[in-house]
């Protein structure tokens, strides 16, 4: 007996020793010498010209019969009229009415890159306008915040590329590669005539890019408990989509009646264990080296977790699956969003449809999400009808030159900070220029604190003005850097 406490002492001092000395050394790599760069912008200028763009009112709805055309128009006449330097060095082809401009580079032999945002916006739910604390289209400037829909998503990164492209021109620069901008008008319903076409012209002439930069992540504040540094968090891949209604049937009947199951009972059952059974997920592949890098910047508690993923795996995965930020970045995710049932109050339904929304991590793909759901809820009295759905993108490379350059770019802006690749959760245009790039990422940037967040397609969406000018040196960076050879 005392020989095995020996034992078991012994292996619990080793395990300890293991443990660490292991956290010692999941430390962050010694910052590289890079200097920060100085540029002076006009500050006023360009708060001014981002708060004009939010004055267009280029909604896209879901019914395309609620366009209103003519404030697209107004944006891409302003734009011409705002950026004369832009229009008259750089060739543009409109695609729709998308912009797509050619910045020609002095190495034809170099493959061009492509710098892309958005300049529609998603509604403002109606009835919601009185909770704005500035009106949504209004393009207010209070106090060093711009007030408005697309501050964030995704009229802040347009201006950002045209202001950093004017600054670039007055400032003599010449880019090595050819440098393509496309600024889409309908990435909020998909980019069916916008990023779609834009990517049909550039397969139509031949042209595959490098790599191209789209909207997606940005450099996070205050975002993972403990970090106290900035972290970029350059998005390689996107989740895919599909959405299934979960349909349950009977007999019907009046509600003075009711049978002990009834399709609405059955319809919550089945919900129930889709929520009770989460589509299996795991800290591994992209999500691994995410948090792999960001975790060196943890306190030592919990960066100890991370440097030993061979005792604390099981913890890692139920800590984050905890967060709904992090469990999106772990497996795929189920979100039902509608439900219908009955026409009238004393009337069973004869049918009970829930809509569930899952978006696909890189791992699975539709079919095996089809399969799962209707291996949970399937019964003599529950169906699964498949909506239709987009599997996940391909995964871009982290470790490419590309990849170093935008960020060195947003070291030279914003000093010591921590770079990982990412995975974004929601879905962007890129699931079409990716089809013309050799690598694609998604990468705002700009500062996004914990409090912003809420501003994407809800109330009261801003952006400081020191954040946005901060943003667009961001971006004069990565055309300097990434253009350059």
């Amino acid at each position: 007996m005392k020989k095995l406490t020996l034992v078991i002492t012994a292996v619990l001092i080793l395990s300890t020793a293991v443990v660490v000395i292991r956290t010692l050394l999941h430390a962050p790599p010694p910052f590289a010498d890079i200097t920060q760069v100085n540029i002076d912008l006009d500050e006023l200028a360009l708060a001014e010209h981002l708060s004009q763009a939010i004055t267009f009112q280029t909604v896209s709805h879901q019914s395309s019969s609620e366009k209103q055309d003519l404030e697209f128009q107004r944006f891409i006449d302003w734009a011409k009229a705002t950026y004369p330097e832009v229009n008259s060095q750089l060739s543009l082809v409109m695609l729709n009415q998308t912009m797509l401009y050619k910045w020609q580079g002095s190495d034809n032999q170099l493959q061009p890159i492509l710098l892309t945002g958005h300049y529609d916006v998603v509604p403002v739910i109606p009835g919601s306008e009185h909770k704005w604390t500035h009106p949504p289209f209004a393009g207010e400037s209070v106090n060093g915040e711009i007030w408005g829909r697309g501050a964030l998503d995704d009229k802040s990164g347009v201006i950002g590329m045209l202001e950093a492209v004017t600054y670039l021109l007055k400032d003599g620069f010449k880019p090595a590669r050819t440098i393509y901008l496309s600024f889409g008008h309908d990435e909020e319903i998909g980019g069916p005539e916008g990023a779609a076409a834009v990517t049909a012209f550039l397969k139509e002439t031949q042209v595959q890019l490098a790599w191209s930069l789209d909207e997606g992540s940005f450099l996070f504040k205050g975002m993972f408990p403990g970090v106290n540094t900035l972290v970029a968090a350059i998005n390689v891949a996107e989740k895919g989509s599909i959405t299934l209604d979960i349909v349950a049937t009977a007999a019907g009947g009046h509600s003075s009646m009711p049978p002990s199951n009834s399709a609405i009972t059955d319809l919550a059952q089945a919900i129930t264990r889709l929520h009770e059974n989460p589509i299996p997920g795991g800290l591994e592949g992209l999500s691994a080296k995410m948090f792999d890098v960001i975790s060196r910047y943890m306190p030592f508690s919990t960066k100890a977790l991370f440097a030993n993923p061979w005792l604390f795996s099981q913890l890692i995965e139920k800590q984050l699956s905890a967060s709904p930020t992090t469990n999106a970045m772990l497996r795929t995710t189920t979100a039902p969003t509608m439900l219908s049932g009955s026409i009238k109050t004393n009337v069973l339904p004869i049918e009970a449809v829930a809509t569930v929304n899952f978006r696909i991590h890189p791992r699975d793909n539709t079919e095996s999400i089809v399969a799962f759901v209707t291996d949970t809820v399937a019964s003599d009295t529950i169906t699964v009808r498949n909506r239709g759905g987009v599997n996940a993108s391909a995964v871009s490379a982290w470790d490419t030159p590309a990849f170093e350059q935008i960020a060195q770019s947003m070291r030279e802006v914003y000093g010591d900070i921590a770079v990982a690749p990412g995975l974004m959760v929601a879905g962007s245009d890129s699931k079409h220029y990716g089809k013309v790039a050799d690598n694609a990422y998604r990468f705002n940037p700009f500062v996004l604190a914990a409090e912003d967040v809420s501003g994407f397609h809800g109330t009261n969406e801003k952006i400081s003005v020191a954040t946005f000018i901060q943003g667009t040196k961001g971006y004069i960076q990565i055309i300097r850097n990434g253009s350059s050879h």
